[in-house]
């Protein structure tokens, strides 16, 4: 008798017995630990499942995953493993499943200038810091700063972290290479900017005693709970505002303008809370590009109401804040960063000008170890900090390296061949990029972090366009 060949038409039923069998793991694991990491480990097991379907579904939840991946509201890890956590599960699913699948473009997935320009710098000064990390002194640890102890643990914290949300928007990008319509994305974009800002709103109104206290030079440390510097949340904040107001001035659907404007006030508010004055006056050069692009009455009007709001709501407390140390020195108005930072660090520049002393050099520079400055883990200048941990070759890749990003983005933003909400995104992102790097003078880093993921996310979206499109 000839063998009978059993064959299944639909084959779906293989990730949905794997999801229900990892449920089943997860909650047994919950149950018995008394604890909620039972069920992140199900969840992050079910969509890793899940992204064997189509690793386009993995790249939307990272997506919508990425912006709250710093708080401390995500869990950092599972089962009392560091690095074992759902962002990282989901990601590695994603890379496996885009792989596996065999049609993988690797001017997308390993662009040559972001590798060349980009990571090797950073490699390079992770490796060059690895070898000071027992010279860092031990108040950072007292104080919480400094969470590793060997060149390993660093070289995880400094480049391999970072370079795990770099592979997050490279899988983002893929995503958008393999989608018949990416512009659908933008929906998922502006969706993963509600749950945090709500979030912070809702602790503002819990916690803050007042406005003016919020905007106060002492309470910077005010959203420590939440697991992010005020300062970063501004940065968050501001670039996602940039991406979505240049899409709501392009796209032509009248739902999707109203859902991109009620986005933009929830994040401006959110954005006006931080009291971040980085990130205000970085706002306040994305609304100049805005009108200067895109004048008309419409975005005229959309300027005024966002002034009349924001004086309504918080002008005497943005006002002092933005008004802080002004009459007093140039000193009190960087908030002590020209005598407390930048003065001592400048010498540090010279121990190793060509290639500097590897990443978070600061940590072990001569007036950190002496107490001639203070007590802080960043320079608060990201071209300083470049120049001291990567020196001038690194500096110059990396600038280079934005500079390509700038230009890739004005391209796209001024392409009649996309759809008009995606030329808008890049308008944006490219309006974003000249805020960022004008802000970077007092402070963030030219390095990946939360904080930047929009940014980010960005770069990732246009690696992706250019996929789509054959080669020239």
């Amino acid at each position: 008798m000839a063998a009978t060949t059993l064959r299944y038409e639909n084959p779906s039923w293989v990730p949905a017995a794997g999801a229900m069998v990892a449920l089943a793991v997860g909650s047994g694991y919950a149950l018995a630990m008394g604890e909620l990491a039972g069920l992140y480990v199900a969840l992050a097991l079910i969509g890793s499942v899940a992204v064997l379907l189509d690793f386009r579904i993995g790249a939307l939840v990272l997506l919508l995953m990425l912006p709250a991946s710093a708080s401390t509201l995500f869990p950092h890890s599972l089962m009392q493993i560091t690095g074992l956590n759902p962002l990282n599960l989901l990601f590695v699913a994603t890379f496996g499943a885009y792989v596996v699948s065999g049609r993988a473009q690797r001017s997308v997935i390993m662009p040559v200038p972001l590798i060349g320009l980009f990571i090797v710098p950073i490699a390079i000064a992770g490796l060059i810091g690895m070898q000071h990390v027992t010279e860092i002194p031990s108040f950072f640890y007292e104080m919480g700063l400094v969470t590793y102890f060997n060149g390993i643990q660093y070289l995880l914290a400094n480049v391999v972290k970072p370079m795990i949300m770099v592979g997050v928007i490279l899988m983002i990008g893929a995503a958008a290479a393999r989608s018949d319509r990416p512009e659908r994305m933008i929906v998922a974009l502006a969706l993963s900017m509600w749950p945090f800002a709500l979030i912070q709103i809702g602790f503002v109104v819990l916690q803050a005693p007042s406005l003016a206290e919020l905007a106060g030079a002492d309470d910077r440390g005010f959203y420590t709970p939440l697991g992010m510097h005020a300062n970063d949340l501004g940065r968050l904040h501001l670039f996602a505002s940039a991406l979505l107001l240049f899409v709501w001035a392009e796209t032509r659907s009248a739902r999707l303008k109203l859902f991109l404007l009620a986005t933009l006030g929830l994040i401006g508010f959110a954005l006006m809370l931080t009291f971040s004055r980085a990130s205000i006056m970085g706002a306040m050069v994305v609304g100049a590009l805005f009108l200067m692009w895109k004048f008309n009455a419409r975005s005229l009007a959309l300027a005024v109401i966002a002034v009349a709001v924001a004086a309504v709501v918080g002008a005497e407390a943005l006002y002092s804040r933005l008004m802080l140390g002004v009459g007093q020195g140039a000193d009190a108005v960087s908030a002590g960063r020209i005598d407390g930072i930048w003065l001592p660090l400048l010498p540090e520049i010279w121990k190793s000008p060509l290639w500097g002393s590897g990443l978070d050099s600061i940590l072990w520079s001569f007036p950190m170890v002496n107490e001639s400055m203070l007590r802080v883990g960043h320079p608060h200048n990201a071209y300083l900090e470049a120049l001291l941990d990567m020196g001038i070759i690194g500096l110059a890749l990396i600038g280079t390296y934005y500079i390509g990003v700038w230009k890739g983005f004005r391209a796209l933003g001024a392409d009649a061949s996309l759809n008009p909400e995606l030329r808008g995104l890049f308008q944006g992102a490219s309006a974003g990029l000249i805020a960022f790097l004008i802000t970077c003078m007092v402070g963030s880093t030219l390095r990946p972090e939360a904080a930047l993921c929009y940014l980010w996310i960005a770069i990732g979206l246009m690696y992706g366009v250019r996929g789509r499109r054959p080669s020239r």
